[in-house]
């Protein structure tokens, strides 16, 4: 087993990432690639730190969708 990423995975990924809404999008790459917490996040987006809490989930649940295609319907009320 190898540590190099698969690309094809990396290039389904960058889509799904790229797809996001483009707050969501922000937020989710100053969290992930940038380190930001989610107080430095809300600070800088005028956002409260539950509303970043709430779009790095909505971030993740639509990256997880948009990379096996599969509904999860559990997260819909």
């Amino acid at each position: 087993m190898t540590d190099e990423p698969d690309p094809a995975t990396l290039k389904r990924l960058d889509r799904a990432v790229g797809k996001l809404p483009r707050l969501q999008r922000e937020i989710f790459l100053a969290a992930r690639l940038d380190d930001m917490d989610y107080v430095e996040i809300a600070e800088r987006t005028g956002l409260s730190v539950r509303e970043v809490e709430r779009q790095i989930a909505r971030a993740l649940l639509s990256i997880v969708r948009r990379m096996d295609k599969q509904p999860r319907r559990w997260w819909r009320r």
